[in-house]
């Protein structure tokens, strides 16, 4: 395992930092041969990624968790109430987990942690004077609940054949296809709005709530004023006029709010019994919640590479200056 301290100017402020420089995608990067993409897209998938867990997740929703669509032609509490169930014993299990496993109990102590502070408790800049329950309340009463309302929204567009939706039987190649096509729209949505986000009035309205949280945890990645969510969630609303199958969405949101679990845990890779199993934290969006003016995407397509707000780790971009920091 590289710890990669050696490469950083700022290794005094992180207990972990991976091998640095980061990186982006290779996507538009020109010239990039075929291999560095290919090379990228079984990295994202394979052998057991984030990326693979929600597909699973989301196939798993569609055939077991999800109402039958006949049901959904119209809009009832009995059917929309499954979804939200749904919704809130996924975010529970998830972000409830790690928050226990890595923070309650401590299970792998500070190994792959990020940032040295386990937390920010008990500060006053937090509803009720506390980060995890500030946490839970943004992302369980509002979070949760517009989730299922997009979710319950497309469902119905699905069940009262609104919108261009196919089965795998109908064209396997574009089905398959839009699942590697997916994390590449959520990540190009996210820069958009979150650079949007940061423009001063809609900060000071709503995405100060989420940036409360310098030191992240499990439960901070959907911490956010409502308004914040609805921007961030209207992206699954794509998947009306574009054709699709159900599952399709039910990954991209998954990936997106789910994935947003993981990537602020603070660490860098679950470990369990001294053996890391599964890769967690995104230090790419680390460095955004410390130094708020940088990495305003992912590292999927590099939007930031493009605008000048990318940071590696070792270099801070151009836009990044000490007076607007």
């Amino acid at each position: 395992m590289t710890v990669g301290k050696q490469n950083s100017p700022q290794k005094s402020m992180w207990a972990f930092i991976p091998p640095l420089p980061l990186n982006t995608s290779p996507y538009f990067r020109f010239p990039s041969a075929i291999a560095e993409w290919i090379s990228w897209l079984l990295r994202s998938w394979l052998p057991l990624t984030e990326r693979l867990v929600f597909f699973t997740l989301a196939w798993a929703s569609w055939v077991w968790l999800t109402p039958r669509l006949e049901t959904g032609a119209s809009i009832s509490l009995s059917w929309v109430s499954i979804v939200w169930a749904k919704n809130v014993g996924l975010m529970l299990a998830l972000a409830g987990g790690l928050h226990l496993y890595l923070y309650r109990w401590s299970s792998q102590g500070k190994t792959l942690k990020f940032d040295a502070s386990m937390a920010n408790k008990d500060a006053k800049r937090f509803t009720f004077g506390n980060q995890v329950y500030d946490n839970m309340f943004w992302t369980l009463f509002s979070g949760v609940t517009i989730w299922t309302g997009f979710e319950v929204l497309l469902l119905w567009a699905k069940a009262n054949d609104i919108g261009y939706w196919f089965s795998f039987s109908d064209n396997p190649i574009l089905f398959i296809g839009l699942f590697i096509v997916i994390p590449s729209w959520n990540s190009l949505w996210f820069f958009c709005i979150h650079r949007a986000l940061h423009w001063p009035p809609l900060y000071r309205i709503a995405h100060h709530v989420h940036h409360r949280n310098v030191s992240v945890g499990p439960w901070s990645g959907n911490a956010m004023h409502p308004l914040e969510h609805l921007i961030w969630m209207a992206g699954a609303l794509i998947y009306i006029p574009v054709a699709c199958h159900p599952v399709h969405f039910l990954f991209s949101q998954q990936l997106s709010i789910l994935g947003a679990v993981t990537s602020h845990s603070g660490y860098d890779g679950l470990v369990i019994k001294g053996k890391r199993i599964l890769r967690l934290g995104d230090f790419f969006h680390q460095l955004h919640h410390r130094f708020y003016e940088c990495n305003y995407g992912t590292a999927e397509i590099g939007m930031d590479r493009l605008h000048n707000s990318f940071h590696d780790g070792q270099t801070p971009p151009a836009s990044l200056t000490k007076a607007r920091k």
